[in-house]
């Protein structure tokens, strides 16, 4: 990257330039007029150009100054709104949910606009991840995710037991006259889940098949979309499983369900001492959504 002017030599020059002199752009950055006017020298001097006009009455910006200013307006504009959006609106009612992206979009998104309803006060921020890391992120009051709940240094709930179970279109549903058939039918992997299709065939009492896999993807989200255009058979957690086949985007071929060796958690911050009101009825409300 070019080498950037100090970011407090531009926040000078914008202050500057819209109040028209050192002393007030100093009160608004609570900075001496000495060191506002140091900080217009030094970055005057680093682009090689005067940026105003200085007089015993006025200050003036110079032709210079007047085209470099509107694009320093607009990045400072811009990252004060980005870092706003990711890092601020830490309120009392403000709260920040990350979870995996399936669950997500499949099963907190669609409560999401019932539970703000009941909660208007209530300001959610809801981040989606595809992989889990060690420590829970900072700047987020709660986490769900889905693993064995072996993850240091955080607070890890479990919200009740999870099932395995097949979904597909109501098309190929039809084409599954026994367990058998699966052999025969397309399946869709999933990566992460490479233990999910061998313990179900086992479960049926059938050998594992060498091959009829249509498609391998990386997120159930994508399993989902790929079942519901009839693409093959997947296998899915049943708390996600439960909302498809609810919408009746999907179905469930096979009254054949395993226990998961995984299961969802809620992940706290330090439960040394209670969280905020607003997280805690998020906390609630999650509880009740994943049981």
């Amino acid at each position: 990257m070019p080498s950037l002017p100090n970011l407090l030599w531009l926040k000078s020059f914008e202050a500057v330039s819209r109040l028209g002199g050192f002393t007030a752009a100093g009160t608004e950055l609570g900075l001496t007029q000495a060191a506002v006017s140091t900080h217009i020298s030094s970055l005057e001097t680093q682009l090689g150009h005067q940026l105003f006009e200085r007089t015993t009455r006025k200050l003036e910006l110079t032709a210079s100054g007047r085209a470099y200013l509107p694009s320093v307006r607009k990045a400072l504009q811009e990252l004060a709104v980005s870092t706003d959006s990711l890092f601020g609106n830490r309120s009392a009612g403000s709260v920040t949910i990350r979870a995996p992206i399936s669950e997500t979009v499949l099963i907190i998104a669609p409560a999401l606009a019932e539970f703000q309803e009941a909660n208007p006060t209530l300001d959610i921020r809801l981040l989606s991840a595809i992989w889990a890391d060690t420590a829970l992120e900072t700047g987020t009051d709660i986490e769900i995710r889905l693993g064995t709940g072996n993850w240091p240094g955080v607070h890890a709930e479990p919200l009740g037991p999870e099932t395995i179970v097949p979904v597909c279109h109501p098309d190929l549903a039809r084409e599954l006259k026994q367990p058998a058939d699966l052999i025969d039918l397309p399946r869709i992997h999933i990566l992460g889940f490479d233990d999910h299709w061998p313990r179900y065939f086992d479960a049926l009492g059938l050998s594992q098949p060498s091959s009829r896999t249509c498609a391998t993807v990386d997120t159930s989200l994508a399993a989902v979309e790929l079942a519901a255009a009839g693409g093959g058979i997947a296998l899915l957690l049943g708390k996600i499983a439960g909302r498809l086949t609810d919408s009746g985007r999907l179905v469930v071929p096979l009254d054949v369900s395993l226990p998961s060796v995984r299961t969802h958690y809620l992940l706290q911050g330090d439960r040394a001492s209670p969280g905020k009101p607003a997280t805690q009825r998020v906390e609630m409300w999650l509880r009740q959504l994943f049981a």
